[in-house]
């Protein structure tokens, strides 16, 4: 068995990009197919077929998912707090703009790196990590700013309140799994409990929001839904949950703030939208940070 590092790895950090990347290009897919398919709708969709592909990749490998192992309550609990993460995203969406939402969403690894070492002291982070996790913040913060131009309507704040929402329960989330007897368990079974909480979840909240249901779409819209399912949901969710037991979750969470920066590249590259100095700014600052936060300590 693969124990524990301290640090990341080659590995590690060549997953967490490659993971990165595809919910940059996964916010993309997303804003292009919820025309056409309703956000939650969309989610449960998603999450459905997830858990159906994770069931089988399990059986394939003869790893066990039901046995009684003192991990359920932990479980239920991570996929709640994961379902309601989607929930206040989806929610948010309606109320304020994907950028404005996205700062507060980031939030998360504060969450995490206040949190946790109160759990697991091995997870504390030093001076120089804090400043650089404040840095990838502020950069993040810097590529979305124009969204905050112009003041703030009481719906914003609303749509804002449920943004940083999504942002603590992610956060937290993260927390439940790596403090509790979810550490020792495999990844499978931990990404398990929050795609079936959330496929259950998802379809109860788009009928509570209205949503009209379909099966009748197009083949652009069933490709993105496969690509957010096969590689977003399945693939990309389970080596985030691997790596949560194999390296310490404080430094693997500073390079999520790649996503939403790698989400505004692929805008440029695929929507035409417009490449920006301070873009490219953000991006140098975010990588700035992360160095930071994974700086060992000097012996």
């Amino acid at each position: 068995m693969r124990e524990r590092q301290q640090h990341l790895d080659t590995l590690a950090v060549t997953l967490l990009v490659a993971c990165c990347l595809f919910w940059g290009f996964q916010q993309i897919l997303i804003k292009t197919t919820v025309a056409e398919v309703p956000p939650l709708w969309q989610a449960a969709i998603r999450f459905a077929g997830a858990t159906v592909l994770l069931w089988i990749w399990c059986a394939s490998r003869g790893i066990k998912l039901f046995e009684r192992d003192g991990t359920l309550s932990a479980g239920l609990l991570a996929g709640a707090l994961f379902a309601g993460e989607f929930t206040c995203i989806y929610t948010g969406l309606q109320y304020t703009a994907a950028s404005r939402l996205t700062v507060f969403l980031y939030t998360s690894p504060f969450v995490v790196a206040i949190l946790l070492p109160r759990i697991v002291p091995a997870e504390r982070l030093r001076r120089v990590q804090w400043i650089g996790l404040a840095i990838a913040f502020a950069a993040v913060a810097l590529a979305f700013s124009e969204g905050f131009t112009g003041g703030s309507t009481p719906r914003q704040l609303r749509g804002d309140a449920l943004g940083l929402a999504a942002g603590i329960l992610w956060g937290l989330t993260t927390l439940v799994i790596r403090g509790s007897k979810m550490a020792t368990v495999s990844a499978e079974k931990t990404l398990f409990y929050q795609v079936a909480v959330t496929a259950v979840v998802a379809p109860l909240l788009s009928l509570a929001f209205g949503e009209a249901w379909s099966f009748s779409y197009s083949g652009l819209a069933w490709g993105s839904i496969a690509l957010q399912t096969v590689i977003g949901a399945f693939a990309s969710y389970l080596a985030w949950m691997w790596m949560l037991r194999h390296y310490p979750a404080t430094q693997l969470s500073s390079f999520t703030f790649l996503a939403p920066l790698f989400a505004l590249l692929f805008g440029v590259l695929l929507l035409d939208e417009k490449l920006t100095v301070q873009l490219l700014a953000a991006l140098a600052a975010v990588a700035a940070g992360i160095v930071l936060v994974n700086r060992k300590r000097a012996r």
